[in-house]
Order: C-alpha cells, then sequence, then structure tokens
C-alpha cells in the first residue's frame, strides 16, 4: 500500500468520530511534527476531499503521503475556527501552509497621561501602562524620525524616570533645543503640560490647529520684541511643514487605514503595506510569504491578512489591490475581536487606485530585488562551493565570531546565511560561561562550538538543522580547535573554513585554511569579495552583542568598567549627558567639557568605548 493511500485511509477512518462543526485540524508526520493546519466551516466534510478526490494537486499529495496522525479541535463558531487557524500556523509554522515570515511586533510612541512630566518614548509588545499610544510604525527608523521631529517642536523628555529624578543640571539635549527641562524646573508644570497637549494633537493629526498657534505665538514675540523666542518657534513651524509635506502621499486621506498590495512573479510573491494612522503615512514594510510557486494570489492574500492581524491591533480599513478569499469572514473576526466595524475592500476610486498601484509598484521593485539577491547569492554559494572542492550541496552557512576587552564581557556570536541572503532570526549569541577561558579566542571558539551542536545533537524531535558549512574567524589555529570540536561530536563530514586577516590586518589580502590547504584569492575575486561580506557581518554583530552586555554592566557600576572613574565621576558624566548611552556615543570634545573630568580621563572613556 503507497504513502499517500495510508495516508487518505488515516483519514477516513478519523471522519465518522468527527462532529459536523466547525474548527480546525492539523495533519501531523510520524515524528509528530504539524505538516498541515486548516480549518473548515463542517469538518467532516472538509476531511472528505482528502481522503475521496482522485485529482489531488501533487502538493497536497505529497503531505498526505507524510501524514501519520491527524487531529482536530472543534470551535463554536467559524470566526473562533479561523482566529484558531492563524494561531496555530504561527506557532508550528507547518511546512506546507503558506507561512508569512519574518514577523515582528511594530513600534508604538507612547506618552504617559498620568505622569507629571510625560516621557515621550518608544514601545513594543503589550500596550499595558496608561497614556496615549500612536502607531504602528513600520520600522523603528519611522518612530525615532517622528520622535525627532516631536521632540524638536515640543520639547518633550525622552530619558528615563530614574536619569529625570536625579539630576542636578539639564543634559545636553537641553543645550541643543530638543527638551524643555523639566528635570531642573526650567519649565512649569502647566506650560509643560501644554506642550503635550500640543504633542498629542499633532500626532493625532490636528496639525494644522498646532502650526496656527504657533503662528500666533511667533507673531507675539516679535511684537514683545523677543526675537530669540521668534525664531525658535520659527524653527519649529518649519519643522512642521517639513513632516506635513512628507505626508502628501496620503491623497486619500486616509485617517486609520493599512494599505496591502500583493505581487506575484516567478512563483515568488511580495506583500508591501502602508501605514496610515491620522492622516499621516508612518511607513511602509514588504513581506515575502512562503508558499508554493503555483499558488493563487487570492489565497496567499487570505493566508498573510489572517496570520499579520493575528498578534496586532486592525485598523478600520484595509484596501487591497486584489480580491482575497474569505473576505467576509475575516471582517467578522476581526470586528468581533476589535469591538468596532472592520471593512476590507479593494481599492475601486480613483484616489484609492493611486494609493494601492504606489503600494504594488513598491512590492513589484522590492520582488525584484529580492529574486535578483537570491540569484546572486545562490551564484555565489556555487562558486564558493566550487573554489573549496565541497562535495556536499550548500544551501546554509553559518559563521562564528568572539568579541571582548582583554577578557572581559567575553561573547560568541553566530550569524547565519542562505541563498535568500542573511537569516536573522537564525542569529544567535554565547554569552561565555567559563571564567578559565574568557579572553582565550581558542577556548572560546570551542565553547561556543560545543553548546551550538550539542543542542542540535540532543534535539530529540530533530527540529534544530544543522549547516552545510562553517565559516570561522580566525587562521591555522582556530581551524584546528574548531576541526577538533566538531569531529569529538561526531560532526566529521561538516566542512569548516577559516579565514584569517593579512599580516597587516588588510582587507584583500586573507588567508583560507580547510582540510591542511591554504588558499589565497586574487583581490578582485567575487568570492573573496562574499567571504569578506559574511565575517565582516559577523564581526559586526559579535561586537554589537559586547557592547550590549557592556552597556548592561556601565549602567550598573562605571568604575567596574572603567579605571579612575569613581561614584564622583559617573555622576558628572550622567548630569551632564542625560545617559550611560549618551555617555558612549559622546566624541572626546565632548566628555573633556564634562566638569571633573580631565583630559586623560576623556581619552580613556572614548578609547573604552570605541576601541574595536
Amino acid at each position: 500500500m503507497r504513502d499517500l493511500d495510508i495516508g487518505k485511509e488515516l483519514i477516513r477512518k478519523k471522519i465518522p468520530l468527527v462532529s459536523n462543526s466547525p474548527g480546525v485540524y492539523r495533519m501531523l508526520d510520524k515524528k509528530d511534527q504539524v505538516l498541515y493546519v486548516g480549518k473548515a466551516k463542517n469538518l467532516p466534510n472538509r476531511l472528505k476531499s482528502y481522503a475521496q478526490n482522485k485529482n489531488l494537486p501533487i502538493r497536497t499529495e505529497r503531505m498526505l503521503a507524510l501524514t501519520n496522525n491527524l487531529e482536530i479541535v472543534t470551535t463554536s463558531n467559524e470566526v473562533e475556527a479561523l482566529l484558531l487557524e492563524a494561531n496555530l500556523i504561527k506557532k508550528f509554522k507547518p511546512k506546507f501552509n503558506i507561512l508569512l515570515r519574518d514577523d515582528k511586533s511594530f513600534p508604538y510612541i507612547f506618552i504617559g497621561y498620568k505622569d507629571k512630566w510625560p516621557q515621550l518614548t518608544k514601545l513594543r509588545g503589550k500596550r499595558n501602562r496608561d497614556g496615549y499610544y500612536f502607531g504602528p510604525f513600520a520600522s523603528i527608523g519611522s518612530a525615532n524620525w517622528t520622535i525627532k521631529i516631536l521632540q524638536k517642536i515640543f520639547l518633550l523628555r525622552v530619558c528615563d524616570d530614574t536619569v529625570f529624578k536625579n539630576r542636578e543640571r539639564p543634559c545636553i539635549l537641553y543645550q541643543i533645543k530638543r527638551c524643555a527641562g523639566p528635570c531642573v524646573s526650567y519649565i512649569n508644570e502647566k506650560s509643560y503640560k501644554n506642550l503635550v497637549e500640543d504633542a498629542v494633537d499633532f500626532i493625532s493629526g490636528k496639525s494644522q490647529r498646532v502650526q496656527k498657534n504657533l503662528s500666533k505665538e511667533m507673531e507675539k514675540a516679535s511684537k514683545e520684541l523677543n526675537y530669540e523666542k521668534a525664531a525658535i518657534t520659527r524653527d519649529k513651524i518649519k519643522a512642521l511643514t517639513q513632516i506635513q509635506s512628507s505626508q502628501r502621499i496620503n491623497q486619500t486621506n486616509l485617517k486609520e487605514a493599512d494599505v496591502i498590495s500583493i505581487f506575484k512573479e516567478s512563483g515568488k510573491t511580495c506583500v508591501q503595506i502602508f501605514f496610515f494612522r491620522s492622516k499621516q503615512n508612518w511607513g511602509n514594510q514588504a513581506y515575502f510569504p512562503k508558499h508554493d510557486s503555483d499558488e493563487k494570489i487570492n489565497k496567499i492574500l487570505y493566508s498573510f491578512i489572517n496570520q499579520f492581524y493575528e498578534n496586532k491591533s486592525v485598523p478600520k480599513l484595509i484596501l487591497l489591490n486584489s480580491d482575497v478569499d474569505d473576505k467576509k469572514l475575516l471582517e467578522t473576526a476581526f470586528s468581533k475581536r476589535e469591538k468596532k466595524e472592520i471593512i476590507i475592500k479593494e481599492a475601486k476610486t480613483r484616489d484609492e487606485k493611486i494609493i494601492s498601484e504606489l503600494a504594488e509598484k513598491n512590492a513589484k521593485q522590492a520582488l525584484a530585488q529580492k529574486i535578483l539577491e537570491t540569484e546572486s547569492n545562490s551564484r555565489l554559494i556555487d562558486n564558493l562551493s566550487d573554489k573549496f572542492l565541497l562535495n556536499s550541496n550548500i544551501s546554509l552557512l553559518e559563521v562564528y565570531d568572539n568579541s571582548h576587552i582583554q577578557g572581559s564581557d567575553s561573547v560568541g556570536a553566530l550569524i547565519s546565511f542562505g541563498r535568500e541572503g542573511f537569516i536573522k532570526k537564525r542569529y544567535r549569541k554565547f554569552n561565555i560561561k567559563s571564567d578559565v577561558i574568557k579572553g582565550d579566542d581558542y577556548g572560546m571558539m570551542k565553547e561556543v562550538l560545543k553548546r551550538r551542536f550539542l543542542r542540535v545533537l540532543k534535539d530529540e524531535k530533530n527540529s534544530l538543522s544543522l549547516p552545510d558549512l562553517i565559516l570561522i574567524d580566525g587562521g591555522k589555529g582556530q581551524y584546528s580547535v574548531s576541526r577538533e570540536t566538531l569531529n569529538d561530536l561526531g560532526l566529521h563530514e561538516l566542512p569548516i573554513i577559516a579565514i584569517a586577516k593579512g599580516k597587516n590586518r588588510n582587507a584583500g589580502d586573507e588567508t583560507f585554511f580547510h582540510e591542511g590547504k591554504v588558499i589565497k584569492f586574487k583581490k578582485n575575486d567575487p568570492t573573496l569579495f562574499f567571504l569578506q561580506r559574511l565575517r565582516d557581518e559577523a564581526h559586526r554583530f559579535a561586537l554589537s552583542a559586547h557592547r550590549i552586555k557592556r552597556r548592561k554592566g556601565l549602567s550598573k557600576s562605571l568604575l567596574d568598567q572603567i579605571s579612575g572613574i569613581g561614584k564622583n565621576r559617573k555622576r558628572a558624566l550622567l548630569n551632564h549627558f542625560g545617559s550611560a548611552k549618551l555617555v558612549e556615543a559622546a566624541s572626546f570634545k565632548d566628555l573633556k567639557s564634562v566638569e571633573g573630568i580631565e583630559e586623560k580621563v576623556a581619552k580613556k572613556i572614548h578609547d573604552f568605548f570605541h576601541e574595536n
């Protein structure tokens, strides 16, 4: 009996045991890994289509041939089934479902209205604090740009409460006119609350009212011959005009909407989303769902929308460039969850089509770039395989690097690269646990590799995959230690390449070690540039992880990190700059200007933060 027939027979036997109700079904393989999650208005009828249909798509037949078990969850109605389906797809990421990849929570801007001196800040995740939330923003960059504008116009504080309550003098943000200085009472509570109200009005879409008030304020200051205040207000008006001009893309006057356009070519798809809130464009984001090449656009769009909004608030309007499966069901489910009417529709009017077509144009461009990058990456990986005579098909690479300063804050880092580019969700950092090996590059590499691959070998469900090739930032010694470590774990066939910089650490003079061979490339060889790119990304990630670890230590005590910096100097630095992060970003000249920080100490601080 064929595997396909066995799978169909298993489903046939389950059908009489299932009630005629809505619900969700999961198909599992022999290792209890979820192959597919589906929903149905009537479960037995849906399952019969798998068991009795003789003209199933090849993809569905492959799935049924792997099916070893079937799990059923009944629900009260189809809406509950839809919401549960999205939740389970995100949780299990089944290989036969259309999958939304690189999904993450979006940043919001938050202003706490219960605080005496409200702080302007970014937030991700749950919105469980009392205050005003504005978002979502498409990226941290979009949120940061808006915060910068709000600081410039409304002078709201961005420092955290600990720093705010312990200040004795204003920080550098006050000096560059990005804060009103409430920490040292340079503004009274009523005036600060007025600034907060204006900021809330502005970001809520009432920018014309704010601009009108600022114009009156500038005229009044000019009449009173207060030219400095008039100039400051003029700069605020300019900033307002700048942000208003950047919003002219919103020709449809969309108050609360997501514009979603889909484009498919060469079996791949891009979905582009524009976020509009308070009549303002708050950025856009491109997504590349994973699906079979012959999947229909309306089904891809349905799966995308269902998964995308599974953990996000839904706007009142979702404007599409294409029809979508189960549109009415999606509207009902979202309306019930959000407790407001949600409309999902295709762009029809002239203005709606303009913005929808612009989003589609962005999707087309992003997909073309993605396909080009994928083809280029595939060529580079194949060239790498040829140059080093690697026998296996290379599709996943892992690159390792370490970072520390004289053994302190030692961190190991791993980045991953595939034929579609860097795989950020597979990046990992390793805080070195053994005090004996901190600062010992060989010992650190051994610990990182052992921890990473022991986890794979101990994984009973086989849910963790091995790479096809490992790259190590280091020379012959690093290669030998790495090879010995993997051999001890039984991974003799896993190839390793070590990358050593030239004698003068010049880019282009690298030496490569692989299976007892020493390899050099011509300086204009594309494979050399590719390997340098991988090595540099691993170094960037390792250094970033190291700095984050060091910064956490800094927030506890500067004395523990930099010799010669005691309580008084620490207080002077924090009072001047406002936070440890701003101390790190300060120039040597700025550090020297702090009271109590001599030139020699300033150099020590600057070198500490900027040493590679």
